[in-house]
């Protein structure tokens, strides 16, 4: 979002300071009457101070799209981003070839990263629940039931990300200092379930600019929704019906509907988009951590976009997922970048993207084709202010859909499939699909690439179930930091060989647990396989 319309985030910033400062100073006479400053006794917290100190609950979120954040983790352990060593250097001790290999360890830092920020989000969320709990915050009890509410919705959140990544991690629900226990993944799942399903009464539905950037009832659902569709993944148990009334109910609330536009989600005022059930705020100057465009575009890019900042070039789509795309599908033009890049002032070719790219270890700058789903706006910096749509309505759909397919009702989830797809396809009839299509195997050609593009060796072939249906995840949600969890849900992470990628085995759908968080907590056993 622009910095113009950002108020809602600076001014709880300065609130939540403010707060801090009034809460914690002292005074050497307490029987003193003072008139001139407000003290913690006669503080009454206005809306906007409850909106500054939940906030500290939502900041950390922005790592997402930041430097090695959940996106790099997500997309670059799966079979669509590739990050290989070019001219300009991208080798960084071959960080980015362990997360392709899946040859990770405990000191890698993507992994590291998203426990530390997680847990660093719900340490500020306990103690905001502490802080109202204990009564060092005055507010009405009603009101103090909405924000705890909130707040063990957003911790639910974080929570969902870690029974994802990590798995097998400790639960905490208070603001303490005792080391804390490691908790099953089954056990992080049912207290995710659990907890949604108690606060989301008392959560907001109202869906404007007020509850923007904050988790309501469809937001709450939508997480719900989420841990219901890969409950096989985490306990055993599948869990689809669930899924599907999850997500019925914010269907059923008429409060969202398909963005007519797919780029329009994705552009630098995307506040405005229909579809956006929560997202994560961006501002270049206010909120600056998106860095990911950085990433993947290259130098010369700044001519092509009239940037301020110049990109570093690094990540490209692997051409195995590009070959995938149907004939009609506007996705790929409003997904990629591909083919001549012109010059924004004189229409001048600065230099052509090709699709190939000849290996992980060694590629030209121009190889492979670049993200530019995310809008890069003229006069760029190195940080975008584009919201990050973490949750919208398509994905509810499609989540209804998997769920249905997977339950035997495939003419309707082809229904929902057909209804998203058409705002990207010219030709309403070329947008439709059928069930049977969708049970299918994969269009992907999985394989091992070598130097010329053709495949080495083909890997595990055994069909992909509802393979089909995991080809318009990609075609859908192509760089929204998530492609990872599909692939662990369809059975592809573990089994596939892609670009320069083996399958390493069932152990790595899960990250290790860092050296460093282990050494301080001695009550973390290792994830198994590390």
């Amino acid at each position: 979002m622009n910095h113009r319309n950002i108020q809602y985030i600076k001014r709880p910033a300065l609130c939540l300071v403010v707060f801090c400062l009034m809460t914690f100073q002292s005074c050497t006479n307490l029987d003193e009457e003072v008139f001139s400053e407000i003290t913690e006794d006669s503080f009454v917290p206005a809306e906007e101070d409850i909106i500054a100190l939940s906030a500290s609950a939502y900041t950390p979120l922005r790592f997402i799209m930041g430097w090695q954040g959940l996106f790099d983790l997500q997309e670059e352990s799966a079979d669509m981003f590739i990050t290989p060593t070019r001219p300009n250097g991208w080798d960084d001790g071959g960080v980015y070839k362990r997360m392709h290999f899946h040859t990770w360890n405990e000191t890698q830092w993507q992994p590291r990263n998203t426990w530390i920020t997680c847990f660093n989000g719900i340490n500020n969320i306990n103690r905001v629940i502490s802080q109202i709990e204990s009564g060092s915050l005055p507010i009405e009890e009603e009101q103090a039931l909405n924000v705890i509410s909130e707040m063990r919705a957003v911790r639910a959140l974080y929570y969902s990300i870690l029974v994802d990544t990590h798995g097998n991690v400790p639960i905490l629900e208070d603001f303490s200092d005792a080391i804390p226990q490691q908790a099953t993944r089954e056990e992080v799942y049912n207290f995710i379930v659990t907890e949604l399903n108690e606060v989301i009464p008392n959560l907001k539905e109202t869906v404007d600019q007020t509850t923007y950037g904050s988790l309501t009832k469809w937001g709450a659902y939508q997480i719900l929704a989420r841990v219901y569709l890969n409950a096989e993944v985490y306990t055993g148990n599948p869990q689809w019906e669930e899924c599907v009334q999850a997500c019925d109910e914010i269907i059923n609330s008429g409060k969202f509907t398909l963005d007519p536009s797919y780029s329009n989600i994705f552009s630098t005022e995307n506040q405005t988009s229909s579809e956006i059930v929560f997202a994560v705020p961006y501002d270049y100057i206010y909120a600056s951590e998106w860095s990911q465009h950085m990433k993947m575009l290259l130098p010369s890019h700044r001519d092509v976009f009239n940037m301020q900042a110049q990109p570093w070039g690094g990540s490209s789509c692997n051409p195995q997922l590009i070959d995938s795309y149907e004939n009609g599908d506007q996705r790929l033009q409003d997904t990629w970048l591909m083919g001549d890049q012109l010059d924004a002032d004189t229409g001048e070719v600065l230099f052509s993207l090709r699709k190939e790219m000849p290996s992980i270890y060694n590629s030209a700058a121009t190889d492979g084709y670049r993200c530019n789903k995310y809008s890069v706006e003229a006069g760029a910096t190195g940080s975008l202010s584009n919201d990050f749509p973490y949750f919208r309505y398509t994905d509810v759909l499609m989540m209804k859909a998997e769920s249905l397919l997977r339950i035997g009702n495939s003419a309707k989830a082809a229904e929902l499939v057909s209804m998203v797809r058409m705002r990207s396809f010219e030709n309403s009839e070329d947008a439709k699909v059928t069930g049977e299509e969708l049970e299918s195997d994969t269009t992907v050609e999985y394989g091992f690439l070598v130097e010329d593009g053709t495949i080495s060796d083909p890997g595990d072939q055994s069909p992909v179930s509802f393979g089909r249906f995991l080809d318009e995840l990609a075609w859908e949600f192509a760089g929204e930091a998530r492609r990872r969890t599909d692939l662990i849900r369809f059975g592809v992470y573990q089994t596939k060989t892609w670009f320069n990628h083996r399958p390493q085995g069932n152990y790595t759908v899960l990250f290790p647990i860092g050296l460093e968080e282990l050494n301080t907590n001695n009550n973390l056993q290792q994830n198994p396989g590390y």
